[in-house]
């Protein structure tokens, strides 16, 4: 499924009332859950527990404590966030049941775009999309008069000139934390500019032209940005935002509700979005459309699984969303797109529009490679070739031991 078609699948319907509705029974099961910790798992977790028994652990680390964590016999978590970049584990290793029998007795108000079928069956519940894009002080863009830019090259003009006129600590900022960020930023880039991550025969292909111009325009961003980049992940950089630190962000789109958080954020109001940048005039924007979504475990009993899933259709439901419209680009109906959601939806509508993140064991494997590998380039111990030949040699080991290169 096409995730241009989830997006704008998921942004119809009217808002009625925003009062949040008490959960619909009472749950008297022990449930925990593990999910990533931005303000739609906040807005979710909040509707579980309405329903009682539900202890919600939201973590940034949560992708790699899932895994063994589900593996566990009985599971540690009886429910599960994931996105289509991290549920490959759990698949691979069989530790998420599928979820049609439930879908058939309490799933009725689930749209079909919600549904995530892997080999015909329901594995997964979405309930959002999302997408990194370009946010940006619109005040300082108006002042200086700056156009929005719409290619990176045209993302370090404004940031040359945004530092000229010194109205910010850094002008840009970037998800570019060692190991996963760091990885996720490359592949958005390297797909920009065109490039394929393997060869015909299933080798790796990332030390190729369009490899070496992602990291050349990824190292002239960092001209731009606080010098501590390897630490900054999306929460580094939401706050670098909120505290009016930066003027413009390739951030994902779950995080623009929090530039509104009267009380949290100095720049209210003031933080507007726009497509993704492109690498390369005319082509796609350099980044990948993705979904966040709910996994039930295998590892627990059919009681356990049956509560999990009725609270976790508690907190993906109309009330939920018309409580917390903005927190997300919501699937559900009762969802409206607000201000800081348009660049999202200019992003999966562009053309060509940019590729879903592949859900497979190989970009799992290259994801892991490039986060651990690129590094060295960045902190001037490699070059970008010799940092690309070792991203290259990583992954064709993880791969060779996991069976899917020979």
């Amino acid at each position: 499924m096409k995730l241009k078609t989830f997006l704008m699948a998921g942004a119809m319907s009217a808002v009625a009332s925003v009062a949040m509705a008490e959960c619909a029974f009472e749950n008297e099961v022990e449930l925990r859950s593990l999910s990533a910790g931005f303000e739609a798992w906040n807005a979710v977790t909040d509707a579980w527990a309405e329903c009682g028994n539900v202890q919600a652990e939201l973590n940034q680390e949560f992708r790699t404590l899932q895994p063994q964590a589900f593996a566990a016999d009985p599971s540690l978590y009886q429910i599960g966030g994931v996105s289509n970049g991290t549920i490959t584990p759990l698949l691979n290793e069989g530790t998420i049941r599928p979820l049609d029998d439930l879908v058939e007795m309490y799933g009725q108000n689930l749209r079909p775009n919600q549904l995530i079928r892997i080999n015909g069956e329901i594995m997964a519940i979405a309930m959002m999309v999302n997408t990194q894009h370009l946010m940006y002080r619109s005040d300082i863009f108006e002042e200086l008069g700056i156009e929005v830019p719409t290619t990176w090259d045209e993302v370090l003009e404004a940031a040359a000139v945004i530092q000229e006129a010194g109205v910010v600590d850094y002008p840009l900022g970037a998800t570019m934390k060692t190991g996963w960020n760091l990885g996720e930023d490359f592949i958005n880039m390297f797909l920009g500019y065109g490039g394929e991550f393997w060869n015909a025969d299933g080798t790796p292909n990332v030390n190729s032209e369009a490899g070496m111009n992602a990291l050349e325009t990824m190292m002239a961003m960092t001209e731009f940005m606080d010098p501590e980049y390897l630490v900054s992940d999306s929460t580094y950089v939401q706050q670098q935002f909120q505290q009016g630190r930066i003027a413009m962000a390739n951030l994902w789109a779950s995080r623009g509700s929090a530039m509104d958080l009267e009380g949290e954020s100095q720049v209210v109001g003031l933080v507007d979005a726009a497509a993704a940048p492109m690498a390369v005039e005319g082509a796609a924007p350099a980044t990948t459309l993705w979904w966040d979504g709910v996994v039930i475990a295998s590892n627990i009993s059919d009681e356990e699984a049956e509560a999990a899933f009725r609270v976790v259709m508690e907190g993906l439901d109309r009330e939920m969303v018309e409580a917390n419209n903005d927190a997300a680009i919501w699937l559900i109906e009762g969802y409206e797109p607000g201000r800081l959601a348009l660049g999202a939806i200019a992003t999966a509508s562009a053309t060509p529009p940019p590729p879903a993140y592949p859900s497979t064991s190989q970009m799992g494997l290259m994801h892991t490679a490039l986060g651990n590998e690129l590094a060295a380039f960045f902190t001037g111990d490699a070059s970008a070739e010799e940092a690309l030949e070792a991203v290259e040699a990583a992954y064709t080991t993880a791969a060779q031991e996991a069976g899917v290169l020979e």
